[in-house]
């Protein structure tokens, strides 16, 4: 699927934290962020044809239909989620866009 392959793009927000108000401003949260992406789009198959982050959220792009991104986001999500509430008490993502 590359060259005219469809391309997707989804974002996901950080809540505020309690101890950190921008969580992914924290590279050891941002970096596991990263690997999670990168790590997914390997199992599943799936393009990540870039990752974006600033202080606030993260944004990917990859390769294929809106509902493949929605997929990935969803997956992203849960996994971070889970080892982010397993260690700070509390989910990292807020509602997806």
């Amino acid at each position: 699927m590359h060259g005219s392959a469809p391309r997707s793009t989804i974002t996901l927000r950080a809540l505020p934290g309690a101890t950190i108000s921008l969580p992914l401003v924290d590279p050891d949260i941002s970096r596991m962020v990263r690997a999670t992406a990168e790590a997914i789009a390997e199992r599943t198959g799936v393009r990540l044809i870039s990752l974006e982050s600033d202080d606030e959220s993260v944004t990917a792009m990859l390769e294929g239909p809106q509902l493949v991104a929605i997929g990935f986001a969803a997956e992203l999500r849960r996994v971070t989620d889970a080892w982010h509430e397993r260690k700070f008490g509390m989910p990292l993502w807020g509602a997806p866009t």
